[in-house]
């Protein structure tokens, strides 16, 4: 995908969505799962927030590729470049 497809992606998504996939995109080089809740503790969002706003990246055309993986003590969600 070109960046200016996914420049145009991003544009259409609400300011927490796109801090939760600026957060994404920062750390998935070194992690590959992510749960709700920490994520929520280092954007400052509650867990039920990174849930909700999750969907617009899920169904996203965007250069990270996230898939609900787990809801054992809240959601992971594994996420690959």
């Amino acid at each position: 995908m070109s960046a200016t497809a996914t420049t145009t992606a991003a544009t259409d998504l609400t300011e927490k969505q796109e801090r939760i996939l600026r957060y994404l995109r920062e750390n998935a080089g070194t992690r590959t799962y992510f749960k709700s809740r920490l994520i929520a503790d280092d954007l400052g969002l509650t867990a039920k927030e990174v849930g909700a706003n999750m969907r617009a990246i899920l169904n996203g055309d965007f250069d990270v590729t996230v898939e609900k993986w787990g809801y054992s003590s809240g959601t992971t969600w594994k996420v690959s470049v």
